[in-house]
């Protein structure tokens, strides 16, 4: 099995200085992607550095997060986008509207996401979409500037079966499932149940939401197999069938050289 992780930050200061150990890992359990979306400027040296690394294993994006928008959002986003043409990118992300923090730059949020979702269109790359509290404004941004001209992933999905709803009318995007699937509480298997498979990437936000038993736990690249054992448990599916699926459809989507079905 040859699973790749459509969400990940390995490059952050919480795994340093396991990154070698962490990636050696995720290749001997089966894992021969990771797709790594950056924060904002100061994290792009970071991720640069660990795809170099590792290449044909690690592949970057490039965006401003939500919740990294302030009044300098202007000159932030030109920086950003000056490193478009340096480099291949697999995606524009982690891109989006987040109002639960805070909702003061709810504005310049908008104006970021929509001015990034237009980059996308110009290089005809997929986007990585962070939605929290905020689907409503995500999906009024996407029909703006193009749901037809658009295609992506809405990271961490978590939405509603309304918002599911919304979200499979839009025939280019996908659903990233994480380690929220996993939770006790959590009525997120119900909810893509109405959906099908082909809709559904894998992903990890590692450090963030481990899946259990290792919720609370920094999330590491391999705690991807229990996310996939409970879509496989969700659709009926065998883990190899999950695996494969769900690689077919991020590669569907994502620009990654030398992978294959």
């Amino acid at each position: 099995m040859k699973l790749i992780d459509t969400h990940n930050h390995l490059y952050l200061e919480d795994f340093d200085p396991e990154q070698e150990t962490l990636a050696d890992a995720a290749r001997s359990s089966g894992i021969d992607t990771l797709l790594l979306p950056n924060v904002d400027l100061t994290t792009i040296d970071r991720m640069h550095d660990l795809c170099d690394r590792f290449p044909d294993f690690a592949y970057p994006m490039m965006g401003l997060h939500p919740t990294s928008v302030d009044e300098h959002y202007s000159d932030t986003l030109k920086k950003t986008e000056s490193f478009l043409g340096k480099r291949n990118y697999c995606g524009i992300g982690e891109i989006g509207i987040d109002l639960y923090w805070d909702k003061t730059y709810l504005k310049e949020q908008i104006i970021v996401f929509e001015e990034q979702l237009k980059w996308s269109i110009d290089l005809n790359l997929p986007v990585a979409i962070h939605t929290r509290d905020a689907y409503p404004e995500v999906l009024e941004c996407i029909h703006k500037i193009g749901a037809d001209r658009l295609k992506g992933v809405f990271h961490s999905f978590t939405g509603s079966p309304a918002d599911l709803e919304e979200i499979k009318k839009l025939e280019n995007f996908k659903l990233g499932i994480n380690g929220v699937i996993t939770f006790k509480n959590s009525m997120l298997a119900e909810t893509i149940r109405q959906t099908d498979i082909n809709k559904i990437v894998l992903e990890t936000d590692a450090p963030y939401l481990a899946p259990v038993p290792y919720r609370g736990k920094r999330n590491e690249p391999t705690y991807i197999w229990k996310t996939a054992e409970k879509v496989a448990n969700t659709y009926g599916l065998t883990l190899e069938e999950t695996v494969q699926e769900t690689r077919k459809n991020a590669l569907d989507l994502f620009k990654i050289t030398n992978k294959k079905v």
